[in-house]
């Protein structure tokens, strides 16, 4: 065989290592890339008529955000639709998705060597493991035998992984074996893989299993009601309706009419009985978005349907009874509205019996990357373009802007630029560049940033700037280790990073431990 056995024997020992998921894939794609000498490798999990990348090996960090949908994507739909090893030809037609994606390489060069590997579990597909490289002959040594052997291998991590996380969320039946059965009900995802989307997942798992009251607290932008999303979905009333209702949008005249509905006749222009919200949403959810923005009036009349249960419509003296899960979202502080007397203290406690604090995208570091390639792939697909990309000088902008708006600016932003920059391309490669972002007057230059921060640490030279930046960053790493006896938690506290993107930054930089 070519391949390295001692390789085959660490992706085998990785199976029943008591390591989380994510430090599972990585040491996967780290060892195929040094068995296969390959320059890019990802891992993708087959998600509904869709590839979404696990983890990535010499990829641009936008990747991992991106969810591929095979229609769009031949390469990806033949892997699927194979069920063995597929090899495509150096001088194959098909577009590749990760043409101008990988990170050793400036410019919109073509991959010319790949293989792709689907990984089935139960006879069923699963997911894909990919290997790319610029070099046409790269993979002609090792025989589809030795694929199928590391493919199995693969197969069986990610499977692994899969009915662990099933098993952690199950709180029923854990006798099904196919991880491939129970998926989400719609492909409404939160993305992202910092500490603060971890502890926030962790959160809506925990109280979607309860019929508790919830409410999202957070600035604008940030994805409250994808949060509330979730909950619902998660919950054992996803088969019935989220009914959404934005609190800020509701004229005085017709609020309680649309919250508790009114009978014929009740008021000028009732002209036929009309069920509220709350009746709408019943044995399902109410999701009340920007709740602090409710008159003292309403929030009187809402409270007595929460302690009781039961609810009049305009016009009517008799009383309706509702089963309906409250949540509920606000970018206000509602306890000093609360001590303001804009909000009832009685209302804020029935509905903060669980708050949920969802974090601005400012303090998820690569998430925004994540976010980004997410909204890229999503924009690639409606402006129909073969390619499109996130220069690295932008991916260093974008980390540094503030993003006052969160999620929502960073999406319009991009949205902006990729029309931009299609506008401007010569080629079917469009990448986005800096000037086709409009980012409030943000004017600092990622050298700028770079030099200021490099005055505690050793002189680097900018003339290439991911050389630089990751020149910089091993150094002021180091720097922080030394520092703090090499403790990478204390590190991470210091530079204000989640140790767990600490420790991949680590090993995408090859700094020495």
């Amino acid at each position: 065989m070519q391949t390295d056995t001692k390789d085959l024997i660490h992706i085998a020992l990785d199976l029943t290592t008591n390591i989380s998921n994510q430090d599972r894939f990585e040491r996967l794609l780290t060892t195929m890339r040094r068995l296969f000498s390959c320059d890019a490798s990802a891992l993708l999990e087959f998600k509904g008529q869709h590839f979404k990348p696990l983890a990535i090996n010499g990829l641009n960090a936008d990747v991992l955000g991106r969810q591929f949908n095979i229609s769009e994507h031949p390469r990806l739909e033949a892997i699927a639709r194979a069920g063995d090893v597929v090899r495509f030809p150096a001088d194959s037609s098909l577009p590749d998705p990760y043409d101008a994606l990988i990170t050793s390489h400036e410019g919109n060069l073509h991959v010319h060597a790949c293989v792709g590997l689907p990984l089935m579990a139960n006879q069923r597909l699963i997911g894909a493991l990919t290997l790319d490289s610029f070099d046409p002959h790269q993979f002609d040594n090792f025989s589809n035998d030795e694929l199928r052997t590391v493919s199995a291998l693969a197969a069986a991590t990610l499977n692994i992984a899969l009915l662990m996380d099933k098993l952690e969320k199950a709180a029923g039946d854990v006798t099904e074996t196919d991880p491939a059965k129970h998926q989400p009900q719609s492909n409404t995802e939160i993305i992202g893989q910092s500490a603060q989307i971890q502890a926030l997942k962790k959160e809506i798992s925990v109280v979607a299993s309860t019929d508790m009251t919830a409410l999202i607290l957070g600035e604008t932008g940030v994805g409250k009601e994808l949060v509330a999303t979730a909950i619902h979905q998660q919950s054992s009333r996803a088969d019935k309706p989220l009914i959404y209702l934005n609190c800020a949008a509701l004229p005085e005249s017709i609020a309680e009419s649309e919250l508790f509905g009114h009978v014929k006749g009740a008021f000028t222009g009732a002209i036929s009985n009309r069920s509220g919200k709350f009746e709408l949403a019943d044995k399902g959810t109410l999701f009340l978005d920007e709740i602090g923005e409710l008159t003292l009036t309403l929030q009187s009349k809402l409270l007595r349907v929460l302690q009781y249960g039961d609810l009049q419509r305009i016009g009517d003296d008799r009383n309706l009874k509702v089963d309906t899960r409250i949540i509920a979202a606000t970018n206000k502080d509602l306890k000093e509205e609360v001590l303001a007397g804009r909000f009832r203290a009685d209302l804020y406690h029935r509905l903060s019996v669980f708050p949920i604090t969802v974090s601005p995208l400012r303090e998820r570091g690569e998430d925004i990357l994540l976010l980004a390639g997410f909204f890229i792939e999503r924009c690639r697909s409606k402006l129909q373009l073969s390619h499109l990309s996130l220069s690295s000088t932008c991916q260093a902008i974008l980390m540094n802007y503030p993003w006052p708006g969160n999620i929502r600016e960073l999406e319009h932003s991009i949205n902006r630029a990729a029309i931009l920059a299609r506008a401007e391309a010569k080629d079917e490669y469009v990448r986005l560049q800096p000037s086709h972002f409009k980012l409030e007057n943000f004017s600092v230059e990622v050298t700028d940033v770079i030099e200021e921060t490099t005055m505690s640490v050793t002189n680097i030279p900018v003339d290439n700037l991911r050389d630089a930046t990751e020149q910089f960053q091993r150094q002021l790493i180091s720097k922080a280790l030394k520092e703090n006896d090499n403790n990478w938690a204390a590190t991470a506290r210091q530079l204000s990073v989640d140790v767990g993107n600490l420790h991949r930054l680590a090993k995408r930089i090859e700094l020495k431990r």
